[in-house]
């Protein structure tokens, strides 16, 4: 790491005077001149500048991997100050070095939801596209981290809402959160989400029994009594 941080001191120092942006060539020539390696030929000569290049991507690799870390970590304190659009930004660039990462497209699905909120028709033309941009991004960063993880228990959960809330697609919705009442199965607020889809589904005795099913897993008084309320309403709704 410390070779690293060498270069990069003497190319900035070199740059920053001339006011000239580095070509690789120059780049790579300073290496050379850090690492004592030019034009090896012989046996012994090819062999050390293996040896001294491995080691030289092994701290390229380590850098990466910490700048991944730092950028998630950056992303997780904005989204804990409710700063929607810098986390986005910052999950975005973790992404770039942990593409496989299904936590990141978690976070990347919960920034957009909130970002597609504070998407305004600022010029007054009539056009929610921007909204629906974001709302695209949330669902298709969800089901990516379904694609790597398919028990993602909170992507399945996250994706859901989008549908129910956002999107109004409320079939596709209980699809979403049955699989994550499966993987979470004493999870109360999916349980009251899954109830909502089936109602807004028309499917009434599904609803009524997840509510019934709230009432009896439930030990809060104030949950209980909710669930029980919105049975009734559902009661109602398919009697009439």
């Amino acid at each position: 790491m410390k070779r690293i941080i060498t270069v990069a001191i003497l190319a900035a120092l070199v740059f920053g005077i001339t006011g000239c942006t580095p070509s690789n060539k120059t780049i790579l020539r300073y290496q050379k001149l850090e690492e004592n390696v030019s034009n090896p030929t012989t046996v012994e000569e090819l062999q050390d500048a293996i040896k001294k290049y491995q080691e030289r991507v092994a701290d390229i690799q380590l850098a990466n991997q910490e700048i991944g870390i730092w950028y998630k970590m950056l992303g997780t304190r904005y989204l804990d100050n409710r700063m929607y659009g810098q986390a986005l930004e910052a999950f975005q660039n973790a992404l770039q070095y942990y593409p496989t990462n299904q936590n990141l497209y978690y976070y990347v699905g919960v920034c957009a939801g909130y970002m597609s909120h504070t998407a305004m028709d600022f010029k007054g033309n009539g056009s929610n596209e921007i909204r629906y941009n974001y709302l695209k991004l949330a669902v298709d960063a969800y089901t990516r981290a379904l694609d790597i993880d398919n028990n993602y228990e909170r992507a399945w959960y996250g994706l859901g809402v989008i549908y129910e809330y956002e999107l109004d697609e409320h079939v596709k919705a209980v699809d979403c959160f049955e699989h994550a009442l499966e993987i979470s199965t004493q999870s109360i607020d999916t349980m009251f989400n899954l109830a909502r889809a089936y109602y807004c589904s028309y499917e009434f005795d599904k609803s009524i029994n997840m509510y019934d099913k709230i009432i009896s897993t439930t030990k809060s008084a104030n949950t209980k009594s909710e669930a029980e309320e919105l049975k009734s309403q559902v009661l109602n709704a398919a009697t009439n």
